[in-house]
């Protein structure tokens, strides 16, 4: 079984935390065999950790978290960045123009950016993964709603981590049968084992990130 986790920040993210050696040491210790770096609206550090890790970077996947003008919406072996303040049916099409795979992070959560039921009605078609279940989902979790949904529509459903520190790592993540790639990601996540588990403390991390560079910058 290959272990792999398909939504994580680094310190590209303006909130992420997680710094190459994080994912060196992921992905040699054998605890992920895959791991997405989807930092939010830009795909830089992801591609410099890849230049970085020499054989490694085949384990890592370049993604980003888009911000929409209806919820975030994440896509996977991305060539270039996507800007944020595009429609979901926008931001759909930028990551099909580029052969990446549309995934749905968190949808439906009002505390954190999840996607609506009527945008995701509407761009469901080219949707092809779908977040069942986010480690970081403490507060107003749809988890059970967007199994539905990935049900209903036939879609690949994922478990992944969100971390965006090392702490509470490891412990939401997709086992899958073959080694995954661009082409066959989605046909193996539809028979993946998901590893259920939460974040704990590592929720915390936006926040503490956020105020450590702010503290940096002087701002407080």
């Amino acid at each position: 079984m290959y272990k792999l986790d398909l939504h994580t920040h680094s310190i590209g993210s303006p909130d992420g935390g997680l710094r190459l050696e994080d994912y060196q040491q992921a992905l040699t210790s054998g605890r992920l065999d895959y791991v997405a770096i989807t930092d939010h609206e830009t795909i830089e550090t992801a591609q410099s950790f890849c230049k970085q890790l020499g054989d490694l970077a085949n384990q890592i996947i370049v993604g980003e978290e888009i911000k929409t003008t209806d919820g975030e919406i994440i896509g996977l072996y991305l060539n270039e960045a996507i800007p944020s303040g595009l429609t979901p049916r926008q931001a759909v099409a930028a990551i099909k123009s580029q052969n990446g795979i549309v995934y749905i992070p968190h949808p439906f959560e009002t505390v954190r950016s999840g996607i609506s039921k009527v945008a995701l009605k509407e761009i469901i078609d080219d949707v092809d993964i779908i977040e069942v279940h986010n480690g970081r989902a403490v507060f107003g979790s749809r988890g059970d709603l967007a199994k539905i949904w990935a049900s209903k529509y036939d879609k690949a459903g994922a478990a992944s981590s969100d971390a965006h520190g090392a702490r509470g790592w490891f412990k939401t993540y997709s086992s899958v049968n073959e080694a995954p790639n661009r082409d066959n990601m989605v046909e193996i996540l539809m028979t993946a084992e998901l590893q259920i588990g939460m974040v704990g403390l590592g929720i915390l991390y936006p926040k503490i990130n956020r105020l450590k560079r702010k503290f940096r910058r002087g701002n407080i």
